[in-house]
């Protein structure tokens, strides 16, 4: 037991604090996709230009360079416009730098297990919780060669840290490395030079409180009237006073209507942002607004009506409904998925997955959903699992941080509490305790449900074995020996307790013969006629 890690305590995950519908301009006609191309475009190098002197400037921005970087572009756009590129440059380069911590942590990791791994024997066997050595000296002196390429880009990434240098791609690096692949891609290099100028556009403005309809630079009336205020060089474009242009084509979120329509009546904050879908040849609007920091519910009040506990699979949710004691209820559930195909069938499908998870939450009454408080940074590793490559694989496809994000925001619209807990030991702890017992010839029960059962029992505070032993002077033998749970090879020690004896009612075996004598009787009727029946004293007198 000393090798087992520390458990961490279960905690309520805390809200989604922001908020973000979309819906399609159409009717636009070719004034307006040229006007709207010319801001994107304009708007798009600028952003590109200011990207560049923020990346020259790494360690030593500060508040004056970028208030120098604003009044550069106010002048050629607007103050409002220039404040929306300026701090949208600012979060893209702080995304540059975790990204970039991250990159260095996955290396040290990467070369540590080789180092280990190098350190020993060839065909040392490994163990559960450590890989062992390498197969042959080919494997060896190959990982030899890795573990000298990974230490010279751990040493030119921590270079590039310490000196603040970052590498950004305006438009992604992904789009820019398929360029190079464009018949793998079946794309046209006008397709594909279309897609690139799109994804580099900047059409997009922060909200502002206190103004008309919480934004100044892209406005959306109640009606759903949208006007765009043209940056200074594009003013000649103006089809309504103070240099606005005012589309052909209206909104009307069909999601969230309300709560959008309150929010710019009231003039508070809303943020906007125009963008292309060359795929479609559509025009999309999407509005986002903040929302105040809600208090999450204590963990006891997320337990008080037990929890569904969710073990998440490559392909699948397994899910058990426990009441507060821990105890499971009914039948485990089942919810598939298939994360196969483009990224708006896997979204999509993960999405009617959880549909189908909180509908039923709902239903068992529960205030709280259990899930695993998942990672898989260190699991997946090619260092540690090279020769699984399969085995990565399914790690890398179990949906993490789109389930947490995509689960939390859905959950809480419904008034559902998420609660993670450490996934240490619940896949092994509950099959060893609970796969067996609940199993019968109708419910059939795999290693996932047992887990979903151990996920839920330690959310709930509770151990995941199913018994624990008494108060000592509660015990029959009193202060005795008594272990907290039968031994593995006890047979039906999760059941009821057996008869003292195998064999047929009454004390009569099959065979016909008695184990035991009949006891004698008490009764005198019964004794021989010679015996006397003498009642000793209580007391002796000498």
């Amino acid at each position: 037991m000393g090798d087992l890690r520390e458990v961490t305590a279960p905690f309520v995950v805390p809200g989604p604090c922001g908020m973000a519908v979309r819906d399609r301009l159409k009717h636009l006609t070719p004034q307006d996709e040229k006007v709207l191309r010319a801001v994107g475009e304009h708007q798009g190098a600028l952003a590109s230009r200011d990207l560049k002197v923020r990346c020259a400037d790494g360690l030593e921005h500060g508040a004056d360079t970028w208030a120098s970087r604003k009044r550069d572009l106010t002048a050629q756009s607007s103050s409002r416009i220039a404040g929306a590129i300026t701090k949208a440059t600012h979060d893209q380069w702080a995304l540059a730098r975790r990204c970039q911590a991250a990159h260095i942590r996955k290396l040290e990791a990467g070369i540590r297990m080789l180092r280990h791994r190098l350190s020993l024997p060839i065909g040392e066997p490994g163990t559960k919780r450590a890989a062992g050595g390498y197969r042959s000296k080919n494997e060896w002196f190959r990982k030899s060669r890795r573990l000298a390429a990974l230490e010279a880009r751990h040493a030119a990434a921590v270079r590039d840290r310490q000196a603040g240098r970052v590498r950004v791609v305006r438009g992604g690096k992904r789009l820019l490395n398929t360029r190079h692949h464009l018949t793998q891609a079946r794309l046209t290099k006008d397709q594909w030079r279309e897609r690139w100028e799109a994804e580099r556009w900047f059409i997009a403005a922060d909200g502002e409180s206190g103004k008309r309809f919480g934004n100044e630079t892209i406005r959306v009336t109640p009606d759903g009237e949208v006007s765009i205020k043209l940056p200074a060089p594009l003013a000649h474009l103006a089809n309504t006073r103070h240099g606005r242009y005012t589309l052909t084509s209206t909104v009307a979120f069909a999601h969230r209507s309300v709560e959008w329509a309150d929010r710019i009546e009231t003039n508070r904050a809303v943020a906007y942002r125009i963008h292309l879908d060359t795929k479609r040849g559509r025009w999309y609007l999407t509005v986002s607004w903040q929302r105040p920091v809600v208090q999450t519910i204590p963990l006891e009040t997320a337990r008080a009506r037990g929890v569904i506990g969710v073990d998440t699979n490559a392909d699948h949710f397994a899910a058990y409904h426990l009441d507060p004691h821990g105890n499971p209820i009914g039948d485990p559930r089942h919810f598939p998925y298939d994360l196969s195909g483009t990224t708006a069938h896997r979204d999509a499908q993960i999405r009617h997955a959880l549909t189908r998870l909180i509908n039923w939450a709902k239903q068992a009454g529960v205030a709280a959903i259990a899930i695993e408080d998942l990672d898989f940074t260190t699991e997946k590793t090619r260092e540690k699992h090279g020769r699984k490559k399969r085995f990565r694989q399914l790690i890398s496809g179990i949906p993490t941080g789109r389930l947490k994000a995509r689960l939390v925001s859905m959950a809480a619209e419904q008034g559902l509490s998420m609660v993670a807990a450490d996934p240490a030991y619940t896949s092994m702890w509950g099959a060893q305790h609970w796969q067996k017992p609940l199993a019968t010839r109708k419910r059939k029960m795999s290693r996932h449900d047992a887990a979903g059962i151990a996920i839920g029992r330690r959310a709930l505070g509770h151990p995941i074995r199913r018994r624990t032993a008494p108060p000592p002077h509660d015990r029959s033998d009193r202060a005795g020996h008594r272990t907290a749970q039968a031994p593995p090879g006890t047979r039906g020690r999760e059941g009821t307790r057996p008869p003292a004896t195998d064999h047929a009612p009454r004390d009569v075996p099959p065979n016909g013969t008695r184990k035991r004598q009949p006891s004698a009787s008490n009764t005198v009727r019964n004794a021989p006629r010679t015996q006397q029946w003498v009642q000793d004293s209580l007391t002796h007198t000498g």
